[in-house]
C-alpha cells in the first residue's frame, strides 16, 4: 500500500501533458497546473484559432492568459523531489511499434516529444530539454515527431535537403544542386515554403468562401425543413378530409351498386319470364299439333287423309333457341366477384401502408398502491438482472463475471478513452436504467463498499468531493464497513444502525419515490429508507475503497413472477 500510495503522490504532481513531474509549474485561470513549456506549446499550436483552452476541461479563454509560476506548488514538487520519488513513465509513455521512439534512450525507449530538422533525430521530453536551454540548439527548428524524418536525407549524397528544385519539383541536397539538377531553377526549401504557404492562405480563404456559402445554404435547408413541417401539417389536415370524403365515396358505391343490382335483377326478371312465356305458348301449340297428326295418323280413308295433311304438318315459326342465354346459378357473381377484388386491393393498400406506422404506448400504471415487499420471497418478486457499464468504470477498477463484479487492482486498467469514465473516485454505474419497482443485492468483500443510485448526469471527471456518490444532489447512497452503515447524500451524512452483513439489498420504488437498504442474512433487516422524488430514471452504482483486493458484485437473483 506504501508504494500505491507513492504513485498517488506522484500522479498528483505530474503535468497531464507530458506525464512526468511538474517543471515550472503554472496554474491556468480554470485550476489546472501544467509545466510551462508544455502549455506554451499547447496553446502555441492555437494561436491561429485566437481562441485557448485547458487540455483536460477544455474551458476556452479569450485572450490568451498570462502565465505566472505557482510558487507553492513548485516548492511542494521540489519537496517531492528531495524524497526520491520521481514519476515513472506510464506504460502508454513508451513507444510502441506504431510510435517514433527517441533515438537517445537506452533500454526500453520513450515516445518521442519532438523532431529536430537540423539534428535529424527524435528526442522524449527528457532528451529535448538541451534544444530549449543550450544556446546554439534553440535555433534548430523542432517539429512534431515523425516517422519519415530520415526522408529529410538525400538518399544519393547522405546530406540534409534543404533546397527545392521546382524544375522538378522535388526537395534536393546542395549537392544535387551542383550534380544532376545543375542549371534548374532551384530555391531554398523555406523561400518554397513561404511561396506555398501563401497559396495555401489563398485555398483556406476559398474553403472559408465556401463555409459561408454553405452556410448560406444550409439557413435555405433550414427554412425548408419549416417549409415540409407546415406542409406535413397540411397534408395530415387535408388527408383525413380526404379519408372522410373516401368513406364517403365508398357508403355511395355500396348504395349505388345494391341499386343496379336490384334493377337489373328486375330487367333480366323481366326478360326471362317474358320469353318463358313464349316458349310455354309454343309448348301449348305444338302439343295441339301433335294430336291433330296422332289423329291424322289414326284416319283409314285415304283421300281423307291426304286431303288434311298439308294443313296440319305446316308448322308455326319456332322461337330462335339462341336468343335463350343461360347464364351459372350465381347470375351476378361478376359483380360479387369485382367487388371483393375492390376490398383486396384496398386491403392490400392499407397493410402496405400501414406496416412502417408504429404507435408508441405508453403503460400508465393504475394499480392501487402496494405496500413495500416484507419479505426477501416478496423481494425477489421485483428482482431485475443488473450489470456494470465498462465505459463508467474508474481505471483502477476490474470488471469480471460477465460485468457483474468489481475489483480493485493495483494498476491502471486498459480502458478506452470515454465521456462517462469516473476519473476520481473508484467507482461504476450500471449499464441498465432503473424506473418501476426493482430490486437488486450487492455483495462485498475487503474494507468496506459504498452501494448507490445516482441519475445519469451526475459528474464524472470533477474532484471526489463533487463526483463521488452521496456528495451532491444526483445520488444516493449507502456506505457500508465492517462496523458501521452511513447514508450520504448531498454532502449530508446521516448514521445507520443494523446489524452487520456482507449482502446488502436495495427496492427501489421509482413513482413512489422510495428507495430502501436492506442487511440481507438469513433475514432481512430495513437499514434505511428514503422517501423522495425521483425526476430522472436511475442507475445502480457501487464504490470501493483504494484497498487492493476489495470487491464489489451485484448478485445474480432467482425471479419470481409478479402476482
Amino acid at each position: 500500500m506504501a508504494q500505491r500510495g507513492n504513485q498517488l503522490d506522484q500522479e498528483r504532481f505530474c503535468c497531464s501533458i507530458c506525464l512526468d513531474l511538474l517543471k515550472d509549474p503554472v496554474t491556468i485561470p480554470c485550476g489546472h497546473s501544467y509545466c510551462i513549456n508544455c502549455v506554451k506549446t499547447h496553446w502555441d499550436k492555437e494561436d491561429g484559432k485566437k481562441i485557448h483552452s485547458c487540455p483536460q476541461c477544455r474551458k476556452t479563454f479569450i485572450p490568451r492568459p498570462v502565465l505566472v509560476k505557482n510558487t507553492m506548488l513548485a516548492d511542494l514538487v521540489e519537496e517531492l523531489k528531495k524524497t526520491g520519488l520521481q514519476a515513472a513513465p506510464a506504460d502508454h509513455c513508451y513507444a510502441g511499434p506504431e510510435d517514433v521512439a527517441c533515438d537517445f534512450c537506452t533500454g526500453r525507449k520513450l515516445k518521442a516529444f519532438k523532431c529536430c530538422l537540423v539534428c535529424l533525430a527524435s528526442y522524449c521530453e527528457k532528451h529535448l530539454q538541451p534544444h530549449y536551454d543550450v544556446a546554439p540548439l534553440k535555433k534548430h527548428k523542432l517539429v512534431e515527431p515523425s516517422k519519415k524524418l530520415q526522408e529529410n536525407i538525400c538518399s544519393r549524397h547522405d546530406e540534409v535537403m534543404k533546397i527545392f528544385c521546382r524544375t522538378d519539383q522535388q526537395c534536393i541536397c546542395y549537392l544535387c544542386s551542383v550534380d544532376e539538377h545543375k542549371g534548374h531553377d532551384t530555391v531554398s526549401a523555406a523561400a518554397e515554403r513561404t511561396e506555398r504557404q501563401r497559396e495555401l492562405q489563398l485555398r483556406r480563404q476559398q474553403i472559408q468562401q465556401r463555409i459561408q456559402d454553405r452556410d448560406k445554404d444550409v439557413k435555405v435547408l433550414q427554412q425548408e425543413v419549416k417549409a415540409i413541417n407546415g406542409s406535413a401539417d397540411k397534408a395530415v389536415e387535408d388527408s383525413e378530409k380526404i379519408f372522410t370524403e373516401l368513406i364517403r365515396l365508398m357508403e355511395k358505391r355500396s348504395s349505388d351498386v345494391k341499386q343496379q343490382i336490384r334493377s337489373q335483377q328486375k330487367t333480366e326478371v323481366s326478360r326471362v319470364k317474358e320469353l318463358q312465356e313464349k316458349l310455354e305458348q309454343e309448348i301449348t301449340e305444338l302439343k295441339r299439333k301433335d294430336a291433330e297428326l296422332k289423329q291424322l295418323s289414326h284416319t283409314e280413308d285415304h283421300n281423307q287423309f291426304l286431303h288434311n295433311y298439308p294443313s296440319l304438318s305446316r308448322l308455326s315459326e319456332s322461337t330462335d333457341s339462341s336468343s335463350i342465354n343461360i347464364r351459372p346459378l350465381s347470375y351476378f357473381e361478376d359483380v360479387t366477384a369485382a367487388v371483393s377484388q375492390l376490398r383486396d386491393k384496398l386491403q392490400d393498400i392499407l397493410r402496405d401502408t400501414w406496416t412502417n406506422i408504429s404507435l408508441t404506448l405508453t403503460d400508465v400504471d393504475v394499480s392501487l398502491s402496494q405496500p413495500e415487499p416484507r419479505t426477501r420471497a416478496d423481494f425477489l418478486k421485483y428482482s431485475q438482472e443488473i450489470t456494470l457499464d465498462p465505459n463508467t468504470a474508474h481505471a483502477w477498477l476490474l470488471l469480471s463475471e460477465g460485468n457483474r463484479k468489481a475489483t480493485v487492482m493495483s494498476e491502471r486498467q486498459s480502458y478506452s478513452s470515454h465521456t462517462v469514465r469516473f476519473t476520481s473516485c473508484w467507482q461504476v454505474l450500471s449499464k441498465e436504467t432503473l424506473t418501476g419497482r426493482c430490486y437488486w443485492e450487492v455483495e462485498w468483500r475487503g474494507g468496506g463498499v459504498h452501494v448507490a443510485v445516482a441519475y445519469k448526469n451526475i459528474s464524472r471527471t470533477r474532484s471526489s468531493s463533487e463526483s463521488g456518490f452521496g456528495r451532491n444532489d444526483k445520488s444516493w447512497v449507502l456506505s457500508c464497513y465492517e462496523d458501521s452503515y452511513t447514508f450520504f447524500y448531498n454532502k449530508i451524512n446521516t448514521p445507520v444502525s443494523g446489524p452487520r452483513s456482507f449482502r446488502v439489498g436495495v427496492y427501489l420504488d421509482h413513482r413512489a419515490g422510495v428507495l430502501s437498504f436492506y442487511s440481507v442474512s438469513e433475514t432481512m433487516t430495513l437499514l434505511h429508507r428514503v422517501q423522495t422524488t425521483f425526476t430522472q430514471p436511475l442507475y445502480a452504482g457501487v464504490r470501493l475503497n483504494w484497498n487492493n483486493g476489495d470487491t464489489a458484485k451485484l448478485c445474480k437473483l432467482k425471479q419470481t413472477k409478479v402476482i
